[in-house]
């Protein structure tokens, strides 16, 4: 497990600007189906191990789908998600009428920052007479991470229809409401999403950070710490000390000064940038 500034993708956005998101960080949490790959080991070791595994099996058959999506996915797991994306964009040139290569191309690309791509491929992925929940949660996440907050609220509530309080939608939802500061909105709906069963322990991460940025650090520090080990822990809490810290220094009043200001060229407002794991 992670510390928040691994599983949250979004906390710099709160912080900066706040991404999500999720989410991912923006940090949307994988999920089963369309956008599914198969449970596999969680230790650095056994990625690279599944990643030479599965590496043997494509590269003896490259144009079969769900050898390059489990290839793809150990890869990705192992921080080559550049390889990962090419692997599925060869799949999906194989296949490309396979909506869980296309669902998994998408995602890649959104997490190698490529989003506009990300949200045509995505969109291939399923149909408007047989929507898939996994999609449009992870079309909203590339939304949030193109700033586009309000069109992936509404793609979050569809999926929502179709499949009612699930906790990676629920927990996208959240932080794209911290994205956009309204934080009472994102506060509840981390709330809902913790609440469900089988809630990823992330959601919990993302409910602390959402719950510290408000002001609440000693029940932040709580939240954080409910399910993690200790080193964890304190990476958590040592990242959202910062974030509070940060906080303030931006709360304070400017220091005015008498010095004439010199005109030149007005600087552009920069916005967060946000890497992307993108699978509802």
């Amino acid at each position: 497990m992670q510390g928040l500034k691994g599983v949250i993708v979004v906390a710099t956005l709160v912080a900066a600007a706040v991404a999500l998101g999720g989410c991912k960080t923006m940090s949307p949490t994988a999920s089963t189906g369309t956008l599914a790959t198969p449970a596999a080991p969680h230790a650095d070791t056994d990625w690279r191990q599944e990643a030479d595994i599965w590496g043997e099996r494509y590269r003896a058959k490259p144009k079969d789908p769900d050898i390059a999506i489990h290839y793809a996915h150990a890869l990705g797991e192992n921080g080559q998600r550049t390889q990962a994306a090419a692997v599925l964009a060869q799949a999906s040139i194989h296949n490309p009428h396979n909506r869980a290569v296309l669902g998994a191309y998408g995602r890649a690309l959104a997490e190698v920052g490529n989003y506009g791509q990300a949200l045509e491929v995505l969109g291939h992925a399923h149909t408007p007479d047989q929507p898939d929940w996994r999609i449009l949660s992870a079309q909203g996440a590339v939304l949030d991470q193109m700033g586009r907050h309000k069109e992936a609220q509404r793609y979050y509530a569809s999926a929502l229809k179709i499949q009612p309080n699930d906790p990676s939608v629920l927990s996208n939802l959240g932080l794209s409401y911290a994205l956009t500061k309204d934080l009472t909105d994102a506060e509840a709906t981390l709330r809902r999403a913790v609440a469900q069963p089988g809630a990823d322990p992330r959601v919990r991460q993302n409910l602390a950070l959402v719950v510290g940025l408000q002001g609440r650090y000693a029940e932040a520090e709580k939240i954080a710490t409910a399910d993690l080990p200790p080193a964890d822990a304190a990476a958590n809490i040592a990242y959202l000390k910062q974030m509070m810290a940060r906080q303030d220094d931006e709360r304070k009043p400017a220091r005015r000064t008498t010095r004439a200001r010199v005109p030149g060229p007005q600087a552009a407002l920069r916005r967060p940038t946000v890497t992307a794991s993108a699978s509802p």
